[in-house]
């Protein structure tokens, strides 16, 4: 790799807050400024770093029914276990290693716990959920599911790591996930002294979150739960573990849309958005039981 990437910023991490119930994140776009138009496509990056549940009868940990428009949810199981089902007849639960990848389109109704098995028994709980925008021509797509295994995965060997890949291609590894516009996400894991160089085509953003480990990257220090920011154009990255780590990459081609965005809701306009929730209260999202 001959030219490495410039970094725009390495930031730390943002205090955790709960989502419903069951989900301990760290929202790094909401601290970061310009965060959901500086690494577009991506417009929310939630980290639920290991966190060790006691065992419970309560089938609904986690977050009650919620609507979506004009963009995709992303989200992926390092350990732990989480059911989803939606207004469009979707469900399933995502294991370790799997993703859940749905396309919200027009409008739908979703809510995610954790699965029976997990909850009754407990365990460490961590997980990722990613935001993808969609161009306009797509918001109002009718809503899809993407239940991708691990055994789907792209898997790339390296020396001393290795790197899965859920969307996007590396060294000939591909990822299962159908996108609307051309997107890299990663999981990369490092021995200590492990080293992977990444790609980040010419014009594209990318966000480097160290979930573990204590990391080198393009002549930086970078430490767990820490992100890594990139200025947008053309050149690489350059990854050396210190020590044991784990590493998310998000890269895309960048959406270069107007972003009007209200809680669940991302759409083009203001008026696009007042139509999402005269919409949602109007049942267009369809119906789903508590």
């Amino acid at each position: 790799m001959t030219e490495l990437a410039t970094i725009d910023a390495i930031y730390g991490p943002p205090a955790p807050h709960w989502v419903g119930d069951g989900f301990p994140v760290r929202g790094y776009f909401s601290y970061m400024p310009g965060g959901m138009r500086r690494l577009s496509p991506f417009l929310l990056l939630d980290y639920a770093q290991p966190y060790d549940f006691e065992p419970t009868d309560n089938m609904r940990r986690g977050v009650g029914p919620h609507p979506h428009r004009g963009f995709e949810t992303v989200t992926i199981a390092y350990q732990g276990s989480v059911a989803h089902h939606d207004s469009a007849g979707n469900g399933g639960v995502i294991h370790p290693g799997d993703v859940q990848w749905m396309t919200a389109g027009s409008g739908i109704l979703h809510r995610e716990y954790h699965a029976a098995e997990f909850a009754r028994k407990g365990g460490t709980f961590q997980m990722a959920q990613i935001w993808v925008n969609l161009p306009a021509e797509h918001k109002m797509t009718e809503p899809a599911y993407q239940a991708l295994t691990a055994s789907q995965m792209g898997v790339a060997k390296l020396p001393k790591g290795s790197v899965t890949v859920i969307a996007g291609e590396f060294a000939g590894a591909k990822g299962p996930a159908r996108t609307f516009t051309p997107i890299n996400m990663f999981t990369v894991r490092l021995e200590a002294g492990g080293t992977v160089d990444l790609p980040l085509p010419e014009g594209w953003n990318a966000g480097l979150l160290v979930m573990s480990g204590d990391v080198h990257v393009n002549g930086k220090d970078a430490r767990g739960n820490d992100l890594v920011v990139f200025k947008r154009g053309s050149g690489g990255i350059s990854v050396r573990a210190e020590t044991p780590a784990e590493l998310l990459l998000l890269s895309g081609q960048p959406i270069d849309e107007p972003v009007a965005n209200y809680g669940p809701f991302v759409m083009n306009t203001p008026e696009e958005i007042e139509q999402a929730i005269r919409d949602f209260h109007a049942g267009k999202f369809g119906q789903l039981d508590e």
